[in-house]
């Protein structure tokens, strides 16, 4: 008799385990469905018209990636076919601010625009490009819930050192229109700039979500990037983010898909496009070659603010300090005790503050040390390989 309690029990968990997890979807299957009510209420507390810089990340998905670059490439293409330069393209984005993590912004998917050429100003006065916007946004509206809630567009220049991925004083001027009109209405407006040709070059989508700030809001950090960097020499500052570069500030891009998409990802890239490793080798790229220096002066400057509490360490034992710091982190999360002794008291969440930074310094060194040994093997690899 108890055994059989005992199997009606388990049996009764799994169903309700089973009935939980079709009610609530997992991670990878989340952005893929909204609570319409608690997404109406985001839009008309509109939070964002009080804090210039509220967004902080941005959730794209795969098919409106493809969709972006392949139109991007198609301008390259044609621009190139007809003996000129590549052509720059634009559309506009579909999507919706996130309700469960309200600082997001969730791209849907993309819709090309009817438009070619080297300035991206014809969408605020071509009469035809309205027209089309008009229908195709009426077209969406019985079909889907989300809204245009942004709008892409190329810049298909020379590779060089750093990415062309900027707003221009057009793409400003664009923006802020946009954000004028659309952000008051609970619609916050999105840019993504592409780079097409350093895609091509690198293998990998290049591209970058902006805001514009209000022309009224003056930063009150000084030489302050889009990307929230420091850059005090002008010169650099130009080449990396253009002229208007204290304007505007760049977003984190995340990619979602769901579970199922995920395995059939997994089982592509183990069997099939496994040789695109030996096709290229990140760390030899110009970029990359040029942004290692200042990875690794960040890197040391973290490490050096370090100090760990108490006696015995000393500020210069970092790795001993590290491992005591590793190994109190991961025990406290087998053990789920809480991260201090001291409850709610200054010197333990202290120490727990120092640790953390500690973790993130010394995991940024270890993803560079990860890239550089990769790196070697995978040349080392290609010339065991291909050298007779």
């Amino acid at each position: 008799n108890n055994r059989t309690d005992h199997c009606r029990s388990v049996k009764g968990r799994r169903s309700s385990a089973m009935a939980t997890s079709a009610e609530q979807p997992n991670a990878a299957d989340a952005r893929y469905t909204f609570d319409e009510e608690k997404l109406a209420a985001l839009r008309s507390s509109c939070p964002w018209k009080d804090d210039p810089r509220y967004f902080k990340n941005v959730a794209i998905s795969p098919s409106a990636v493809m969709k972006m670059m392949t139109h991007c490439h198609s301008g390259v293409e044609k621009g190139i076919k007809k003996g000129g330069n590549p052509i720059e393209v634009m559309g506009l984005i579909h999507g919706r601010p996130d309700p469960t993590t309200p600082q997001t912004l969730i791209v849907t998917d993309v819709f090309p625009l009817p438009i070619e050429g080297f300035e991206t100003r014809v969408v605020a006065d071509d009469g035809d490009v309205v027209n089309h916007m008009i229908a195709l946004g009426e077209s969406l509206e019985s079909t889907r819930k989300e809204k245009f809630m942004g709008w892409y567009h190329s810049h298909p220049f020379e590779v060089g050192q750093y990415s062309n991925c900027y707003m221009s004083q057009t793409d400003m001027s664009t923006q802020i229109q946009w954000q004028r009109s659309e952000d008051p209405h609970g619609n916050p407006f999105l840019a993504i700039v592409l780079d097409p040709l350093r895609s091509l070059v690198k293998g990998n989508p290049e591209l970058k979500a902006f805001r514009a700030y209000p022309p009224e809001w003056t930063n009150p950090i000084a030489n302050q990037c889009p990307d929230g960097s420091i850059i005090n020499e002008e010169k650099l500052r130009l080449e990396k983010f253009g002229s208007c570069w204290p304007s505007y500030y760049e977003l984190d891009v995340e990619y979602y898909m769901s579970g199922g998409a995920r395995n059939v990802l997994a089982n592509l890239t183990q069997n099939f496009l496994w040789m695109r490793t030996l096709g290229s080798t990140p760390m030899c790229e110009t970029e990359a070659r040029s942004m290692y220096p200042d990875r690794v002066e960040k890197v040391a400057e973290r490490l050096a603010r370090y100090q760990p509490s108490g006696g015995g360490g000393g500020g210069g034992d970092v790795p001993s300090a590290l491992i005591g710091a590793s190994s109190r982190m991961a025990g406290g999360a087998r053990s789920g005790a809480p991260k201090s002794a001291a409850g709610d008291g200054k010197p333990g969440d202290m120490k727990d503050d120092e640790d953390s930074e500690l973790t993130k310094a010394c995991q940024a060194v270890v993803e560079i040390a990860t890239e550089k040994l990769v790196g070697n093997i995978g040349q080392l690899s290609k010339k065991e390989l291909f050298t007779a």
